[in-house]
């Protein structure tokens, strides 16, 4: 058995035209590792969306990307406000993104029911007031 490769990224919460980067740089790996585009495009959509609500609400954080020979695992952790409500947070459409966010563009409430959609397991752990982390795995079937 090989060692897993890991990625990390710093995302930046403090500009909207960083968000994305990080899912950027990990299509690109996955592509120089030979994995089925379905796969890639999964972790690509799942991963711009932690990274978008990661800028949205959290003022950044850490995007780490583990590729072993099963599966591919995605961890996003910030130091921002937790999540009151996960069930409430899940739901299509629910956003407590600001006004001025979502005249950008951003904070539809769709990123958490999509990173949901486009993996095989998801789980956050969240605590308001101290951050969250969330961990997702897409399996190389």
């Amino acid at each position: 058995m090989t060692e897993p490769l890991v990625f990390r990224f710093n995302v930046d919460g403090s500009d909207f035209t960083s968000a994305g980067q990080a899912s950027v740089h990990v299509k690109k790996n996955l592509r120089e590792l030979g994995l089925p585009p379905e796969i890639i495009r999964r972790v690509s959509i799942a991963m711009y969306e932690g990274e978008i609500n990661m800028v949205i609400h959290a003022n950044g954080g850490v995007a780490e990307v583990i590729v072993s020979e099963d599966a591919v695992e995605i961890v996003l952790k910030d130091q921002g406000p937790g999540i009151p409500n996960v069930e409430q947070a899940m739901q299509e459409g629910f956003s407590t993104a600001p006004s001025s966010v979502q005249s950008l563009g951003f904070g539809a409430g769709m990123g958490l029911p999509n990173m949901k959609r486009y993996t095989d397991t998801m789980e956050i752990e969240t605590e308001v007031g101290v951050g969250t982390t969330i961990r997702m795995k897409i399996f190389l079937k």
